[in-house]
């Protein structure tokens, strides 16, 4: 018997239910797009040359504009968890419970310092804790407020969140059903659009060296370094009568690059970045689709259901927006004043430019009852279909009627929002993001071969593509045959990580591990492919290496349950038992429920012969899940 052994991240597994039939020999197209790029705009502070300076400097000259600006949405939208941030009720009743996995959650306040409690009760008695730090609040409160961990620059998002309209607290968006714990890393697509414009740590996926607090200025107005040096020298414009193109002004862009500058953030769907791109590439007065194409599912109930952040797209919906050539958010909203003190009579004024209030038919009783708000009719609040406990403003602007009749919600394919023809790459590329991102499902690597059969890129394109899709179908051994056409020198990390998982699960360890190297000279500190190497080392027997990567990991963030256990089995293949054991229980305190650490440790107390204690341990593998044959293989020969 033998199941102690090196553990490596699971390969995504491929849903055994196959939606009806293939799509979709059609694409979606959207609105054409008239807006220019970075080298021909006419604002001047979009080229790569230009400086930030920083919402400080901003708020010199104004003051006044930055004071307002605080309190909107954007401005609040994330901070440090303090309790003047917070919009949370807390005390012994804030107890949030995972009927799925069986764990507690409670938040709470000490000394000025926010924490989440995560404990397990069975049988009236504590079985486990685990207390978190909580270094960042997101959110500005008037929906939600979500909670972020920092564990030395890594960042995770933690299970909790406060929903302000309930005033409760619930597993956050998403954990129902994939209770990640303390584990959903987050990266620079999310922060980037809930926060300025972090500083990253370079080859890392969710490390930051310095995290800004909310939305500053420079987001929506660009670089300000021109306006700035221009201002000193006195050079100024009379902006009543004329264009100052050192900066940004949102109203002064085109409409579709000013609904391109809202919906980088107010289109929440698939985002897909363009090759060699990064998410601090898109500057105001750019095309979206010059830096990222964005993808949404459709379905056939798209029109009445919607996500939360899909105001843009709503709006798009709205027969309004289509008649009209200057609708967008800003004529409704103003940036810089929050949506919680403007009042109805602002968002009125725009109906009325082409409605006038005579030929409003309901009832004036009604109306007055209403306060004569158009939007509470033609855009009425309603829950999301990603955000529990919320309620928001529909901005599909439509005429009230009844609920339509129930009919059977079906897929109809993604849908490029950022590009009007898209190609069948970016087709391909866009399915995939979604099968990573949002829908696991066999229909979405069905639709991505589709298209990637129709492209006709070149191979060097098209072989990254490929390898991804053959990643998400575990086709080792096909992965292997398109590696051979790769170039030694592609510069795709995650490329050459996918490559090395494959030779790994083949029983190639040695070639594997090349791969894994080629993987971190893009991403040095992406810490699941430094613990791929070190599980690609103790499979050679390069133990003393091997230690030295887990070692590597842990300095980077001690709460990786994987590196504590590879680390505790290297240290048994030298026979350190204590140690071994000592890891093991560190790696188990951090996640009770890992399977190869309890079979690990099992192993370990046989050696010790302490087989009453690894029996107790088999069966609570088996109590997990009743179908692990290690476990079953355990207990047999005990």
């Amino acid at each position: 018997m033998r199941f102690s052994r090196p553990i490596s991240m699971k390969s995504t597994r491929l849903s055994s239910t196959i939606f009806l039939a293939l799509l979709i020999a059609w694409l979606f197209s959207f609105c054409k797009k008239t807006g220019t790029s970075t080298t021909d705009s006419p604002f001047r502070n979009v080229r790569d040359s230009v400086a930030y300076v920083g919402m400080a400097t901003c708020k010199s000259c104004h003051a006044n504009v930055h004071e307002t600006f605080q309190h909107t949405g954007m401005g609040r939208s994330f901070d440090h968890a303090t309790l003047q941030k917070t919009a949370a009720k807390f005390g012994p009743q804030a107890v949030v419970y995972d009927s799925l996995r069986n764990f507690y959650y409670h938040p709470f306040f000490k000394d000025s310092v926010m924490y989440v409690l995560e404990y397990r009760l069975e049988n009236g008695d504590t079985t486990h804790k685990r207390l978190e730090k909580i270094s960042f609040i997101v959110g500005s409160g008037q929906h939600t407020n979500s909670h972020i961990i920092n564990e030395n620059g890594y960042i995770y998002q933690a299970p909790v969140t406060w929903y302000t309209q309930e005033q409760r607290w619930d597993l956050a968006p998403g954990f129902k059903v994939n209770n990640s714990r303390f584990g959903r890393w987050l990266t620079d697509e999310c922060i980037t659009c809930h926060n300025n414009l972090p500083e990253q740590m370079p080859g890392s996926m969710n490390r930051f060296s310095k995290m800004p607090t909310g939305i500053e200025c420079e987001r929506c107005h660009g670089p300000g370094k021109l306006h700035v040096e221009e201002k000193l020298k006195g050079i100024v414009v009379d902006t009543a009568k004329q264009t100052d193109y050192s900066i940004v002004n949102p109203r002064r862009l085109p409409r579709d690059l000013q609904m391109d500058l809202c919906q980088r953030c107010h289109l929440q769907g698939v985002a897909v970045l363009n090759e060699g791109k990064t998410f601090y590439d898109f500057k105001p007065g750019m095309q979206l689709s010059e830096v990222l194409n964005v993808y949404l599912p459709r379905y056939t109930d798209t029109d009445e259901h919607f996500i939360m952040a899909s105001q843009a797209d709503r709006l798009r919906m709205s027969e309004c927006f289509k008649q009209s050539k200057d609708l967008s958010c800003i004529t409704c909203h103003q940036p810089h004043r929050s949506v919680e003190i403007t009042p109805a009579s602002q968002y009125n004024a725009a109906c009325v430019k082409c409605h006038q209030p005579t030929a409003c038919t309901e009832q004036a009783a009604t109306r007055a009852s209403k306060s004569d708000n158009c939007a509470s009719c033609h855009m009425p609040k309603s829950g999301s279909t990603d955000i529990p406990h919320v309620r928001i403003t529909d901005h599909r602007i439509g005429l009230p009627s009844a609920a339509s009749a129930l009919q059977k919600k079906a897929f109809l394919g993604i849908q490029n929002m950022t590009s009007p023809n898209p190609s069948p790459l970016d087709m391909a590329r866009g399915y995939l993001a979604t099968h990573d991102k949002y829908i696991n499902s066999p229909v979405m690597l069905d639709s991505a071969a589709f298209y990637l059969a129709k492209s006709t890129e070149k191979p060097e394109r098209l072989l990254p593509v490929k390898i991804h899709l053959l990643f998400l179908k575990e086709d080792w051994k096909g992965i292997i045959a398109a590696a051979k056409s790769m170039p030694k020198d592609h510069s795709d990390g995650w490329t050459s990580y996918r490559i090395g998982e494959a030779y790994f699960n083949t029983g190639d360890p040695q070639t594997a591990l090349s791969y894994y190297e080629m993987a971190l000279q893009h991403y040095p500190l992406h810490l699941d492919f430094l613990e791929k190497k070190g599980a690609a080392m103790l499979a050679l027997k390069r133990i003393a290496e091997a230690k030295k990567v887990f070692e590597n990991v842990l300095r980077e963030n001690p709460k990786r349950p994987v590196a504590l256990l590879n680390l505790g089995y290297a240290n048994l293949l030298t026979n350190n038992l204590p140690l071994a054991e000592k890891l093991y229980n560190q790696a188990l305190a951090l996640d009770p429920d890992y399977e190869q650490a309890l079979l690990n440790k099992a192993a370990l107390f046989i050696l010790q012969g302490k087989k009453a204690a690894a029996k107790g341990l088999l069966e609570r593998v088996l109590k997990l899940n009743p179908r692990n044959s290690q476990a079953k293989e355990g207990l047999l020969h005990l």
